[in-house]
């Protein structure tokens, strides 16, 4: 199936504050097989990061980054892009929706993905699950977006554990979305017995939890999914957590 490895760097947050720890993650990060990452932001100057990344080999394919900075500083927004070398320029998400909310920022987003065009780069929305929320006659705020969002020059960034939080068919959106998913966001889920009882949903690493990568990726790859990022939002140890994925992914599913 696919032959490079991505990861979201939100998942090592915490050890990327200075540029020794940046270049000391990069490396780790190499080492456990992934090539690519996405960016949530950085604690260092954009430069820093961008030579240092170059430098251990880590390929920045997209971000996460301020939606504030796409609109009011567009010509910022873009020159941090050029700096990274990242063709997706993307957020991570919008909070809770509402009808207007939504609205609103299918406006604002498609304009920034117009102005995106000239520099070869697309916007990508990256959602959470409460997009799946059933706000009107059975329609989504994900339905609303999928509608109103440039079908050209927007991609989702879709998230397997937060399509299955919100109730809704992991490989229905994958397949749905086609060529509009760019990157896929590999996040496991898992449920703990607590005396009788399920525990809520919890984050896992790849193969770890319930999720049926199988098909999972079947689909993806029918697509043609670019990117394959491994993301796990919250972990007491995220690095043995990241090797886990990889080593399952590569063992299952990797060229």
């Amino acid at each position: 199936m696919f032959k490079k490895l991505g990861v979201q760097l939100y998942t090592i947050r915490d050890f990327m504050d200075t540029p020794e720890n940046v270049r000391a993650s990069f490396k780790r990060l190499k080492s456990l097989g992934y090539d690519e990452a996405q960016t949530a932001g950085s604690q260092i100057p954009y430069e820093e990061f961008a030579g240092i990344a170059k430098e251990e080999g880590i390929d920045i394919i997209g971000t996460h980054e301020n939606f504030d900075r796409m609109v009011n500083d567009f010509d910022e927004a873009v020159r941090i892009q050029q700096l990274l070398g990242a063709r997706y320029m993307g957020i991570g998400g919008r909070g809770l929706m509402t009808e207007e909310k939504v609205n609103e920022f299918i406006i604002q987003a498609n304009e920034i993905a117009k102005k995106l065009v000239p520099y070869d780069m697309k916007f990508t929305f990256h959602h959470h699950g409460h997009e799946f929320i059933k706000y009107k006659d059975g329609k989504t705020y994900m339905d609303t977006l999928v509608e109103g969002l440039d079908k050209e020059n927007i991609s989702f960034c879709l998230d397997t554990y937060w399509i299955q939080n919100g109730g809704a068919d992991v490989r229905y959106w994958i397949e749905k979305l086609n060529s509009r998913v760019d990157i896929l966001h590999l996040k496991d889920m898992k449920k703990l017995p607590v005396e009788g009882q399920l525990q809520a949903t919890h984050y896992a690493a790849i193969g770890e939890g319930n999720m049926w990568w199988e098909g999972i990726l079947e689909s993806a790859e029918k697509i043609g999914v670019k990117h394959y990022v491994v993301e796990k939002d919250f972990s007491s140890d995220p690095f043995a957590s990241l090797e886990s994925s990889s080593n399952f992914l590569h063992k299952n599913f990797m060229k």
